[in-house]
C-alpha cells in the first residue's frame, strides 16, 4: 500500500463492531479520503449524529478502496471468506475482525501493544484477534516480555454485547420481565434467543461451541491466539469462559506462572508505564477495574494485582475492557495507524 495523505476505507458490517469502527475512524481524526460503508443491503443509519448510506457490498465494491475494515459482525457472517480476497485483488488491506483468517499461519494476528511488527509481513490481509483475547495480551505482553510466563489460567466473564445485539436485546427484555412481574420468580422466557441460556439474574458457562477435550471454540480462541500473538506455543494456558448479565466490557480473572519471580509492586510499575493500560488498584478503598466503568473506554484496566501465597512465582491479576472497542473496532483501526505509518 502506498503512502498517502488520505486514504479510501471501506467499513464492511453495521452490526455493534461497525458502529464502533465508525465512531472509532471519527474520534481518531484517520486521514480519510473516502468512506465506504457495506452491509448485506443498503440503508440509510446514523451514529452520534452522523449520517452514513450503507451499500449493499458485491465483489466489485472494492475499486478505489485502500483499506477494508470486516467487523465480523452479526448479520455479516460469511462476509470475510466471500469478500476479502475481492477487497486484496483490488489493492486493499483487508483488516478483518471475524476468526476466518486468525490460525492462518499466513495471516499475522497483531494486537498494536504486543506485535505491532508483524503488521508489516501481510500479504493483503491482516487478522483482529478475539476481543477476550486482545485485552489479555495487552496485559500480560509487558510481564511477558520482563520476566517471561510459564502458565495462564484465565475465566473470562463476558458481557452480552460480545454476542451481539441479538444477545443485548435478550437481557434487555428478560430483565424488563422479571421486574414487571414483580414476584419472587425470576425464571423467564422470551421469544428470539440468541443465547441458550437466560441471563438476566444468572450466568452461564458456555460462549461458543463444545469442541475437543469438553471446551468451547472461545476457550481455544485464548490459547492458540496467544500462542500466535506472543510467538511462544509453550506457554500452558487453560481458559473458562462465561457469559453474564453485563451489557458491554469484559472482565477476566487471570492467574499466572512467571518463569522469575516478580513482586506484585513491579507488576504494577511495569503495567502503569505500558501502553494502552491503565492501573487502578486500590482494594481497601473499593478502587478496582469494572466493566460499567470501562464501557465506551479504549484502555486495558488492572487491578487486584496480587501474589499466590502458596506458589512461588503464582500472581493474580484482575483485567477489564470494552469488547467492542479494544476487543474489537479499536484494535482494528489501530493496526490501520500502524499501515499508514509503516
Amino acid at each position: 500500500m502506498k503512502r498517502k495523505l488520505k486514504y479510501n476505507v471501506a467499513v464492511i458490517g453495521v452490526g455493534a463492531v461497525g458502529i464502533e469502527m465508525l465512531r472509532c475512524l471519527r474520534e481518531r481524526n484517520f486521514p480519510v479520503a473516502n468512506l465506504h460503508v457495506f452491509a448485506r443491503s443498503a440503508r440509510d443509519i446514523q451514529v452520534d449524529n452522523q449520517n452514513y448510506s450503507v451499500q449493499a457490498i458485491r465483489p466489485d465494491s472494492f475499486d478505489g478502496v485502500d483499506i477494508a475494515l470486516f467487523a465480523g459482525t452479526e448479520g455479516e457472517k460469511g462476509a470475510s471468506l466471500t469478500f476479502a480476497t475481492e477487497a486484496v485483488k483490488k489493492g486493499a488491506v483487508v483488516i478483518d475482525n471475524g476468526a476466518d483468517f486468525r490460525m492462518d499461519p499466513k495471516v499475522p494476528l497483531v494486537v498494536p501493544e504486543v506485535n505491532a511488527k508483524d503488521t508489516l509481513k501481510n500479504k493483503g490481509i491482516i487478522a483482529n484477534p478475539n476481543c477476550s483475547t486482545i485485552q489479555m495480551v495487552v496485559a500480560l505482553a509487558p510481564i511477558y516480555k520482563k520476566v517471561g510466563i510459564k502458565r495462564i489460567i484465565v475465566t473470562t466473564l463476558q458481557a452480552s454485547s460480545g454476542a451481539g445485539k441479538g444477545a443485548v436485546e435478550q437481557l434487555k427484555q428478560e430483565t424488563l420481565k422479571i421486574s414487571q412481574a414483580n414476584c419472587d420468580n425470576i425464571h423467564v422466557k422470551i421469544d428470539n434467543k440468541a443465547m441458550p441460556q437466560q441471563l438476566a439474574y444468572n450466568v452461564f458457562p458456555h460462549i461458543g461451541s463444545f469442541v475437543e477435550s469438553d471446551y468451547t471454540n472461545e476457550e481455544w480462541k485464548l490459547v492458540r491466539e496467544t500462542h500466535k500473538i506472543m510467538h511462544d506455543d509453550k506457554i500452558k494456558i487453560s481458559a473458562t469462559t462465561v457469559r453474564v448479565p453485563v451489557r458491554t466490557g469484559h472482565s477476566e480473572s487471570i492467574y499466572i506462572e512467571t518463569a522469575l519471580p516478580i513482586a506484585p509492586e513491579k507488576v504494577k510499575n511495569i503495567l502503569s508505564k505500558a501502553p494502552g493500560v491503565i492501573v487502578i488498584d486500590e482494594p481497601t478503598n473499593n478502587l478496582y477495574p469494572q466493566p460499567l466503568d470501562a464501557e465506551g473506554k479504549d484502555e486495558v484496566f488492572v487491578g487486584r494485582i496480587r501474589k499466590d501465597p502458596f506458589v512461588k512465582n503464582g500472581l493474580w491479576l484482575w483485567v477489564v475492557s470494552d469488547n467492542l472497542r479494544k476487543g474489537a473496532a479499536l484494535n482494528a483501526v489501530q493496526i490501520a495507524e500502524l499501515l499508514i505509518k509503516k
